[in-house]
């Protein structure tokens, strides 16, 4: 676990696979003991969430309205 802190020091952006390579071990455990450790590679993530600036946002028509299940 010391070397897996000292390489992602060095390297915060290297994945489970690229760090099993460096140090030569299993891919699973190396995914485990970074669990355990609570970290993972630095990279982009997706933002699909985000609105586009020009869009029109429309409004929730059932905000307040109640639906009778009979």
């Amino acid at each position: 676990m010391r070397q897996i802190d000292e390489l992602y020091t060095r390297w915060p952006f290297y994945g489970s696979r690229r760090l099993a390579d460096e140090l030569g071990v299993n891919r699973k455990r190396l995914q485990r003991l970074m669990g355990l450790m609570g970290i993972e590679a630095v990279y982009p993530k997706r933002s699909t969430t985000r609105r586009a600036a020009g869009h029109q946002v429309y409004p929730y028509l059932l905000r307040n309205v109640e639906v009778g299940v009979d």
